[in-house]
């Protein structure tokens, strides 16, 4: 499966940005109100500089404190994240994600924000076309 089908089967392919010099508090009530696991940091909207999730804000909070709210999205974000192509597969997907550790890939395509893909998308998808093999597989053997 690829990385283009997975955006077409996502109910909404918006993807929320949060300005670098926005306040981490900013960026936390946005993490809550869309009930979503991050934000991609872009001034302009289109272009990714940076990654900021919750673990991130979890992880300082537990290191520095509550004052780390008021702190910069760009203290604490993930700057130059790792992104994918509409044209990249799942399994390959899932091979970066798990070696690198994180849950969430931007999908850019000429330098341009596309969507953004988690690790739940990329584990659904291939659960879904390892099922849709059995089944294939299964009404070989049966004859059907």
């Amino acid at each position: 499966m690829l990385v283009q089908q997975i955006l077409a089967s996502k109910p909404d392919g918006a993807v929320a940005t949060i300005d670098a010099d926005a306040k981490v508090s900013d960026a936390a009530q946005l993490l809550a109100e869309r009930r979503i696991g991050c934000l991609v940091v872009s001034t302009d909207g289109a272009a990714p500089e940076g990654i900021l999730s919750e673990r991130d804000i979890v992880r300082t909070l537990a290191e520095r404190g509550p004052g780390c709210l008021d702190e910069n999205v760009a203290a604490l974000m993930t700057p130059n994240p790792q992104c994918c192509s509409r044209d990249e597969t799942a399994d390959s997907i899932l091979a970066r994600m798990t070696e690198g550790r994180f849950r969430h890939m931007p999908v850019v395509e000429d330098g341009r924000i596309e969507g953004l893909i988690s690790i739940g998308d990329v584990v659904n998808a291939c659960l879904k076309e390892l099922t849709m093999e059995k089944n294939a597989l299964q009404d070989m053997i049966m004859g059907s």
